[in-house]
């Protein structure tokens, strides 16, 4: 049996910590036969670390994370078929100065972004970016059911911060298509009829600019 085809070549899929960004572009790979792109944070040497002390261990930690997703992007993006099997990411890279913004002091993330403009400069951009929002409750829950004991220590001020901070950016890049989709208490793991209202919502094609809905659960 042929696999569908996924409306959007390269579609990149955001969230807070434990918004279930991966779970979903696992099941979307799968579906639609194209390219998976995951971030590989647990190779960071310095997270755990850094969750127990993170004034000391923020900036190498966001260095290490800035030059494996430049490496993993360059590497993938570059292959030629890529665009031609279509490409689900489960993260973006401007994530990466997003995170050094709320985690670095104003010295160390001057230098972080000038890092990050040059390598950002080349990358192609999705054709849609999907931000999975999740109230901080829950995200908390999540991250406790999953159980990464370098997680269990994240606090709901920090994940508060990480969104505030992703806002942000929407607000002030409206070249680009990005639909925030509010979906507390959606489990597209376990209910088939919640995966589906999620996959009509991301395969609409939007205008670029910021588009907010909320996932209308059965």
């Amino acid at each position: 049996m042929a696999k569908q085809i996924f409306p959007h070549q390269y579609i990149a899929i955001e969230g807070n910590i434990g918004a279930g960004k991966t779970t979903l572009c696992h099941q979307l790979a799968e579906q639609f036969d194209s390219r998976l792109i995951l971030e590989q944070f647990t190779d960071n040497p310095f997270l755990p670390f850094f969750y127990d002390s993170p004034e000391r261990y923020a900036f190498p930690v966001e260095l290490f994370f800035m030059t494996e997703r430049h490496k993993q992007l360059q590497e993938l993006l570059s292959q030629h078929d890529l665009f031609q099997k279509g490409i689900i990411a489960d993260y973006f890279f401007v994530k990466t100065l997003l995170f050094a913004r709320n985690n670095l002091n104003d010295q160390e993330y001057r230098l972080f972004q000038r890092l990050f403009n040059i390598l950002n400069a080349s990358f192609p951009k999705p054709e849609l970016l999907v931000y999975l929002h999740r109230p901080v409750e829950e995200l908390l829950s999540n991250i406790k059911r999953r159980g990464r004991s370098y997680e269990q220590d994240i606090s709901g001020d920090y994940l508060l911060n990480i969104q505030n901070a992703y806002f942000d950016y929407f607000k002030t890049n409206p070249q680009l298509p990005i639909l925030i989709l509010d979906v507390e208490d959606a489990d597209w793991i376990n209910e088939a009829e919640h995966y589906q209202r999620l996959l009509t919502e991301i395969s609409l094609d939007y205008e670029p600019g910021i588009h907010r809905k909320r996932l209308v659960l059965p």
